[in-house]
């Protein structure tokens, strides 16, 4: 038993989607994909092609705090639930491949997570400083701040917050001739119990409006919170939690 506590034990996944493909014998080997050169990104995240098609390998290495990794599930393995939750409840997010992770004992050595390219599409960060046009055109981001509302409401009506629901985490298809959107980017997110699930649900909002205060109008932001609260009008509650939104972020910056 003592001698199991440092046993080596993989995990390696290949979605349905893909199993049987040419892809998935690509990735058949959770070592061989590990050590993938493809082009690096950022952190430890690379682009990859198999079969002539484009993938994102984001690779997890041991951590130096040592504490989390026994007392939840590691980032990596948080980061595949959510995504395979998003898609069982219909909340559009970057298409799982493949993901796994090596423990020993019950430590994380390394984790993998393999996701689709998202094409056409563009963060919203990248599309306020190199598509501002596409911010002023009112039809494009009337659809697209109510899928994203619609997404919000619905991820904290299960109860779910983000907890980095930023800019750069929302995709965009800019050649669609609907704007679809799409969640990227989720380890941190996870469900709350209800005395702690205001302050996550106030967090998710505050940062979604911390680059939309320096892009969008008072009105335009004032919509999108009716949208998200389903309300033609403002009532004290909705009022209330509009404050604690605006100062969430207010000297921490």
């Amino acid at each position: 038993m003592f001698k199991s506590l440092f046993s080596k034990r993989l995990q390696w996944h290949i979605v349905p989607e893909y199993q049987g493909t040419k892809v998935a014998e690509q990735l058949k080997d959770f070592n061989e994909v590990y050590n993938f050169k493809g082009q690096y990104i950022e952190g430890k995240v690379f682009k990859i092609t198999l079969d002539n098609k484009n993938f994102y390998l984001k690779k997890y290495a041991r951590f130096k705090r040592v504490v989390p990794r026994f007392i939840s599930f590691s980032k990596v393995k948080m980061e595949w639930k959510n995504l395979l939750w998003f898609k069982k409840i219909g909340i559009p997010a970057a298409p799982l491949v493949a993901y796994g992770e090596e423990r020993k004992g019950i430590v994380v050595q390394r984790g993998i997570l393999i996701t689709e390219e998202l094409s056409n599409c563009f963060d919203l960060v990248h599309i306020a400083d190199n598509m501002p046009e596409r911010l002023k055109h009112k039809k494009w981001l009337s659809q697209v701040s109510h899928q994203l509302a619609e997404i919000t409401r619905k991820l904290h009506a299960h109860h779910f917050a983000h907890n980095d629901l930023k800019w750069r985490n929302i995709m965009v298809d800019i050649k669609s001739d609907y704007p679809y959107i799409y969640l990227i980017d989720c380890p941190a997110g996870m469900k709350w119990i209800r005395p702690f699930l205001a302050y996550r649900i106030i967090k998710d909002l505050a940062c979604l409006d911390k680059r939309a205060k320096y892009e969008l109008s008072r009105t335009q932001r004032l919509a999108f919170y009716k949208d998200y609260a389903q309300c033609k009008k403002l009532n004290r509650q909705h009022k209330k939690q509009i404050r604690k939104v605006l100062q969430f972020f207010h000297e921490r910056e």
